[in-house]
């Protein structure tokens, strides 16, 4: 892997024992659901006495992997603080197949061309949190793609439908007639046998994973190996106050630019940033509680809560200097309702009819898209909002939403 960490911001190493003991003190509590464990303090007591093989995946369904899905990667972090070695695998096999544990429906079957493109930046992804370099990386087809039907056949006599079918999302999709696939009941054993494959002593996912993380114990036990440790996150809120989800674009994503990603968490519902604090960053526990006590008196603004939380979570990616200059473009162009200094310039040699001009400067990516935004009256030349008839003139800046500007030039 050439793919550096980048420049961001998570925190130093501990150095002596007592910060390496408040490191695995934090990571058994922050924004932890559940940990199950074979006997009680095993994941404390061998986190802190032995090198561990801490394992996560993650299905290439969408191209983006936001904030969401990277509080258990956060989490991966603070164990390679502690020099534990983790095994990420990219579910290229598995993404084909699709997990529904999240879904109130079926998840659609991927073809291989659509996994390939998700995946294709999900490592430079990951590396804005992980070191990369450190990190043993795996593509479940590695070993799933040549599994055969007699190793299949013995993985599924482990489960019963029962097992499968109680779980409370399928339960309530069967309850009101909605089809259930036999594919679906393949899933856990397949990321079950993920954990056999790499040995896994500990696997890190979310709550809604819990019945996978389950299926990696019974998987392994059957195969002679020790049963892994699981530590489940919570989901997360996203900007819109419903579960952050691709699907429901409310996501906050790590491909985000700084500017971007500033002004989604400015966005977001006041309510969701004590959990954000807690999930999405490593400012302190105390003095998030602090934050929490503060917010209720009504003793601080919360807009300048949301500033620092925002600041926050942009350097921890993109570094100081990045967050920095995020700010000021939010508070030029929110706050001083300013065109911000820094505008890019795009040469456009076609039509200058707005909707070729959009498409071609890479705005939008159809027609369509672009009349709507124009219909919804999303867009605006030189500060005045346009309709799709209108002329773009050269020098002009176009503004897309709040957050987006660009400068167009006649070629």
């Amino acid at each position: 892997m050439n793919v550096e960490m980048k420049k961001g911001n998570l925190g130093k190493e501990p150095v002596s024992f007592k910060e390496r003991e408040a490191l695995a003190d934090d990571i058994l509590v922050r924004g932890v659901y559940e940990i199950i464990e074979n006997s009680r303090g095993e994941l404390r007591r061998r986190m802190l006495s032995e090198k561990l093989r801490v394992k996560f995946g993650t299905d290439p369904t969408s191209p983006n992997i936001h904030y969401g899905r990277a509080v258990p990667i956060m989490k991966l972090r603070d164990f390679q603080k502690l020099g534990h070695q983790i095994v990420l695998i990219i579910g290229d096999f598995t993404g084909e197949v699709g997990d529904s544990s999240d879904k109130e429906s079926g998840r659609p079957m991927l073809t291989k061309e659509q996994v390939r493109h998700n995946m294709t930046t999900y490592v430079e992804q990951v590396g804005h949190i992980l070191d990369i370099r450190k990190v043993e990386l795996h593509y479940n087809s590695e070993w799933l793609a040549s599994m055969g039907f007699d190793r299949v056949s013995r993985l599924a006599d482990l489960f019963s439908v029962n097992e499968f079918t109680s779980r409370d999302i399928i339960r309530r999709r069967l309850d009101t007639g909605q089809r259930v696939s036999v594919r679906e009941f393949l899933y856990p054993l397949m990321q079950g046998y993920d954990s056999v494959a790499i040995k896994a002593d500990i696997e890190l996912g979310g709550d809604d994973q819990r019945f996978n993380l389950l299926a990696g114990r019974t998987i392994q036990d059957n195969f002679g190996l020790k049963k892994q440790m699981v530590l489940m996150t919570n989901l997360i809120t996203g900007t819109d106050g419903r579960k952050m989800s691709s699907s429901w674009g409310n996501t906050i994503n790590l491909r985000d630019k700084p500017t971007d990603m500033f002004g989604k968490v400015m966005s977001a519902k006041d309510e969701v940033m004590i959990e954000y604090f807690i999930h999405c960053t490593r400012v302190p526990l105390d003095e998030i509680e602090q934050i929490r006590k503060n917010l209720k008196k009504g003793v601080v603004n919360p807009r300048d809560i949301k500033f620092q939380l925002a600041s926050v979570m942009t350097e921890q990616i993109f570094g100081e200097p990045a967050a920095l200059e995020a700010g000021r473009h939010f508070n030029t162009v929110f706050q001083q309702k300013d065109v911000p200094d820094k505008i890019e310039e795009v040469e456009v040699s076609g039509s200058s009819n707005i909707v070729s001009v959009m498409i071609e400067a890479g705005v939008v990516k159809s027609k369509g898209e672009a009349r709507r935004l124009l219909s919804q009256k999303g867009v605006k030349i030189d500060g005045k909002t346009v309709d799709e008839t209108f002329q773009v003139p050269d020098g002009a800046l176009l503004q897309k939403g709040k957050r987006a500007f660009l400068r167009i030039k006649h070629g």
